[in-house]
């Protein structure tokens, strides 16, 4: 017989590749089964339990997420990365990973932190609608990647959503300086100051800290406790005490003896309460006009 018409035998495996390789599947499942089985070896969980904005200032947000994960297993589990996405209204604000992320203990739950940091120039550069005095939605999305024996990495995923804002510095004006007792070694006066809130937040004042020059002659500092509630997109009205020296001011006192006015420059910071936790916003005003009046004077032109 020729070699051509000699018949070809089957070769085992050919033709055969996927239910060859569906039997290698199917060992290694049944090789997780008697694991699990034997050592009672089962998927870790994971559920967010609290979210934390422990810092807020006008360039950034800290968000740390506290992730409930329990392993079930008589065996620790690494933990080898946490991918992150945080969106507003599905404008992707930040994604990242967290590599090399630690080890679930066995036979155990315990509190993963997943801490964020929002940097309020990043996000505004972006997206031009989002702007300083906002409040923004967020949604955060977190996976867990675990090593998990005989199957390898698996994720974990969970959301969380809520609200993040985007905070606007206060605008502080020196409205009138009032003086009670006038003397040209010392005299007692009554700063008052307007503060315009323009954040969609109401704020809690608690301290006011400052530095302020009038007619460019330093007249004074301080960090002062006030209560005040300044409500969003308004202004509240903040009297300070205050004593200086006016034969310090020179020509310029004369100026505002006349009722002429006095430039002033201040600057300080205030340490407010908010809906998203405590917050120290800064201020600065250069080249204001203000007034040294007497306390038993008719303003005309108070607290507008």
């Amino acid at each position: 017989m020729a070699s051509s018409d000699k018949p070809v035998e089957k070769q085992e495996g050919d033709g055969d590749k996927g239910g060859f390789l569906e039997k290698v599947k199917d060992f290694i499942h049944d090789v997780g089964e008697k694991i699990e089985e034997t050592v009672g070896f089962g998927k870790p969980t994971a559920n967010v339990a609290a979210v934390h904005l422990p810092s807020i200032d006008l360039k950034h947000a800290d968000i740390v997420i506290d992730v409930l994960v329990t392993n079930p297993n008589p065996i620790p589990i690494p933990l080898v990365d946490i991918k992150y996405l945080i969106e507003s209204d599905g404008r992707k604000l930040m994604q990242g990973l967290i590599p090399d992320a630690g080890t679930l203990h066995a036979h155990g739950s315990e509190t993963i932190k997943v801490p964020l940091t929002l940097i309020f120039d990043d996000i505004k550069n972006t997206y031009k609608e989002i702007k300083s005095g906002n409040v923004i939605p967020y949604k955060v999305a977190v996976e867990l990647i675990v090593d998990l024996p005989v199957f390898g990495n698996i994720g974990l995923p969970l959301e969380t959503t809520g609200e993040i804002p985007v905070p606007y510095k206060p605008d502080v004006d020196l409205q009138k300086v009032k003086f009670s007792s006038f003397s040209f070694e010392e005299t007692s006066a009554m700063l008052h100051l307007k503060v315009d809130n323009k954040n969609d937040f109401d704020l809690g004042l608690n301290t006011l800290e400052y530095d302020i020059c009038l007619a460019g002659v330093a007249i004074g500092g301080a960090r002062l406790s006030k209560s005040a509630k300044i409500d969003k997109n308004g202004y509240g009205l903040i009297e300070i005490p205050i004593s200086f020296r006016p034969k310090d001011f020179g020509s310029a006192l004369w100026d505002i003896i006349r009722g002429k006015g006095a430039g002033y420059a201040l600057k300080g910071a205030i340490d407010v309460d908010t809906p998203f936790g405590p917050m120290n916003l800064p201020f600065n005003r250069e080249g204001g006009q203000t007034k040294l009046k007497a306390e038993d004077d008719n303003d005309d032109d108070d607290d507008e």
